[in-house]
């Protein structure tokens, strides 16, 4: 079983910085993607930033040069660093990663998703 777990929301202030951090962890064999999305009551998930194995990376225009995703490859591990944060900016971010993982049973190694609990940002004055 793989387990992804956030940290790092919290209210800040229009203009301000957060970071937010994601680790993956348990039977894991490699990690092909890890991304962060959000999602506001009433509105579907969608996609904030991603970065694949090999270091390539994709943002949402809403937040392409104010946010960058990074990625330790080592420890397993992504963040998501937040600058010039805006209030449409607040929702629940999620934590998302595709590995593959040991097949049960002696079956071949098969590729899954895993998502976190999310972590509540809120940008307020």
């Amino acid at each position: 079983q793989v387990q992804v777990v956030e940290s790092g929301g919290g209210l800040v202030q229009p203009g301000g910085s957060l970071r937010l951090s994601c680790a993956a962890s348990g039977s894991i064999i490699s990690i092909y993607v890890m991304g962060w999305y959000r999602q506001d009551p009433g509105k579907q998930r969608e996609m904030v930033a991603r970065v694949v194995n090999g270091g390539s990376t994709n943002y949402a225009d809403s937040v392409k040069g104010r946010f960058t995703i990074s990625r330790d490859n080592a420890k397993n591990m992504v963040y998501l660093q937040m600058n010039s944060l805006k209030p449409e900016d607040t929702a629940v971010y999620y934590c998302y990663a595709e590995v593959l993982e040991p097949g049960r049973g002696g079956l071949s190694p098969v590729r899954s998703g895993y998502w976190g609990q999310g972590t509540q940002v809120i940008v307020s004055s």
